[in-house]
């Protein structure tokens, strides 16, 4: 079982443009959700920006052929919105940022293990469960995770045509990075964020 904790507002609120559009998912019961802190930060937000692009609701936002469809009916509001900020688990985080390659998504929670049985739909992505969640600065692509050494600062070096030299069949994680960073026209922005040092007291 997983648990999402909303980031500080701190965290948050420099992300926060007029084009921003919120996402929440609510459906897995497996994963827990603040649903009563996240409508209060939402609020909180409104006043702040009211000119935020508006809301999305969905439910098990990780089914990434459910939410390809269920993102059909919400096309327009997609297409105004620069920034995407999304209150979910890193799987839901990142099945977002794949299926939205243009755009810029953020992560609004961390997500922390708890032990017992996880419901997660099989997914194309994987969360560490570490409780600092770094998808806003890694363009929804979890580095934890898609990168075979989970490194936080870059790539090592060793890949070689777009693959892991640790598996000739894994795809270099810091190369999907930078080259989703660069769709997304950030790059410089993004080399001007600092790394900080991973808390291994927050992870299973």
């Amino acid at each position: 079982m997983l648990i999402t904790q909303l980031k500080k507002k701190e965290e948050i609120l420099p992300f926060l443009k007029a084009k921003t559009l919120l996402v929440a998912c609510f459906g897995c019961k497996e994963v827990f959700f603040p649903e009563k802190e996240y409508q209060n930060i939402k609020e909180e937000f409104k006043k702040l920006y009211p000119d935020l692009s508006g809301e999305i609701v969905l439910d098990y936002l990780c089914n990434e052929d459910y939410t390809a469809k269920r993102l059909e009916l919400y096309r327009q509001e997609i297409e105004k919105a620069e920034t995407m900020v999304v209150f979910a688990c890193g799987v839901g985080v990142q099945t977002l940022a794949g299926l939205l390659a243009s755009k810029t998504v953020l992560a609004g929670c961390d997500t922390f293990y708890l032990p017992g049985f996880s419901g997660f739909t099989p997914s194309s992505y994987d969360c560490e469960q570490c409780g600092e969640c770094r998808l806003s600065s890694t363009a929804g692509i979890c580095p934890v995770t898609a990168c075979s050494k989970g490194l936080l600062n870059g790539p090592c070096g060793g890949a070689k045509n777009g693959k892991c030299e640790v598996s000739k069949i894994k795809e270099c994680g810091w190369e999907n990075i930078m080259n989703k960073i660069t769709t997304t026209g950030k790059v410089a922005e993004k080399l001007k964020e600092s790394v900080s040092i991973r808390d291994y007291k927050k992870s299973q």
